[in-house]
């Protein structure tokens, strides 16, 4: 104990932190905190830089893009006239929109199969599953390649390469997304509802579709999204197993890139993209904090 002044409480010596070599460390835990805070700003204003700057370019009356002139919405009025455009945007819907369908249908059937399995059997599957998601994106578009360069060789399928095969491609790797979301909600619910709804006379498939589905719906329609989200964006697959002319968003930009500049229009619906999904984010906030609301209250 350091030569200080001992204070007496009731005849009692008592001892202070200080005396004990102890130092406030609270102004060090402010600054780190100040610091965090600054580093978080910093992040996401680097992350919201792009789209802002994406659609600032989209008003930009200058097609050359050097400079801004003028304000305009020219760029989105005429967003779809150009045939190049328009096709790519069309196929890039097409392709999303069918596998996001599959790829939900097929991934709930398959997570609720993994589900009622026990065992190694469920593990093998879950590592089959997690196999797509943990390779890398250019392995998994040359060996979907290699496949389908092999199936061409049989006759009548020499023209496979274009929407079939990106098509198939694009469910390959949606579909561990979907089994993903899905099977943390099977593990919420009651085990014995299968096995209830079955005792009241359903059909096997009907008891799916009128018990399990509904109970399960959140993690179906996480699914859903998580799917569309890949296969909208996804490049390096698409450009492995795309042919014939064939070609989406993603591919139609890259090439776009190589020849010259970008069109305005791709800046316009880049930004009509990324403000829609933002909106839909907000209604799906809102709508969940309303129902969470209601819940409270009937509690």
């Amino acid at each position: 104990m350091k030569n200080q002044e001992i204070k007496y409480i009731d005849g009692v010596p008592v001892a202070r932190l200080q005396d004990y070599g102890y130092r406030d460390f609270s102004i060090l835990h402010k600054i780190w905190k100040v610091v965090s805070t600054i580093l978080v700003y910093i992040v996401i204003f680097l992350v919201y830089l792009s789209v802002l700057i994406i659609a600032v370019k989209s008003f930009n009356a200058d097609t050359a893009q050097s400079e801004f002139t003028k304000f305009t919405f020219d760029h989105y009025i005429n967003m779809f006239k150009d045939a190049s455009l328009s096709y790519a945007i069309s196929n890039t819907f097409k392709i999303s929109l069918v596998a996001t369908l599959v790829s939900t249908v097929a991934g709930t059937l398959i997570a609720v199969g993994i589900h009622y399995l026990f065992g190694k059997k469920r593990q093998y599957i879950m590592m089959l599953n997690n196999i797509p998601l943990l390779n890398a994106d250019i392995v998994t578009g040359i060996s979907i390649m290699l496949i389908f360069s092999i199936i061409m060789r049989i006759p009548g399928l020499q023209y496979i390469f274009g929407f079939p095969t990106m098509l198939v491609a694009h469910v390959y790797f949606c579909l561990p997304y979907v089994i993903l979301n899905v099977l943390p909600k099977l593990k919420e619910i009651d085990p014995n509802m299968m096995d209830a709804a079955l005792d009241l006379g359903l059909k096997p498939h009907k008891a799916l579709i009128k018990v399990i589905v509904p109970a399960i719906k959140s993690g179906i329609f996480a699914g859903l999204i998580f799917a569309f989200t890949m296969s909208f964006d996804d490049f390096v697959i698409s450009y492995y197993t795309t042919g014939n002319g064939f070609n989406n968003l993603s591919i139609w930009i890259y090439s776009s890139i190589g020849r010259k500049s970008l069109k305005p229009q791709v800046y316009a619906f880049s930004t009509v993209i990324t403000f829609g999904a933002m909106a839909l984010l907000l209604i799906a906030n809102f709508l969940s904090s309303r129902k969470e609301v209601k819940y409270g209250k009937k509690k």
